[in-house]
């Protein structure tokens, strides 16, 4: 299993930017599928964007396109995701994650990472 550790959030106000890093160690990362979640307070969480082994395909939540883009580079052992004319219901605890196979269940899961947009 690969071992995941997010960073980059914040607080921003509706409309601006963040870009979100997930960090990880422990066997090849190029092995792995690689997604974010989130978890709005009181929800549950939801999917918000994957990318394949080899970046080569992306997939996104429907309320994300055009805003979001997830991005990968193998070499560093990094997924981003870039957040664009961020909302206030995109408050909520975004979550890193990484599966071997599609389909397949998500079963390696980083410690999350707080992002509040204000309005």
């Amino acid at each position: 299993q690969v071992q995941l550790v997010e960073s980059g959030g914040g607080l921003v106000q509706a409309g601006g930017s963040l870009r979100l890093s997930c960090a990880t160690s422990g066997r090849a990362f190029s092995n792995y599928h690689m997604g974010w979640f989130r978890q709005a307070p009181g929800k549950e969480r939801e999917f918000v964007a994957e990318i394949t082994r080899s970046g080569g395909d992306t997939y996104y939540a429907d309320t994300e396109k055009g805003r979001f883009t997830i991005s990968r580079d193998n070499a560093k052992n990094t997924v981003w995701l870039q957040m664009n004319s961020l909302k206030p219901e995109d408050t909520a605890v975004y979550y890193c994650a990484a599966r071997g196979y599609r389909p397949g269940p998500w079963n390696c899961w980083g410690q999350g990472t707080q992002v509040t947009v204000s309005s």
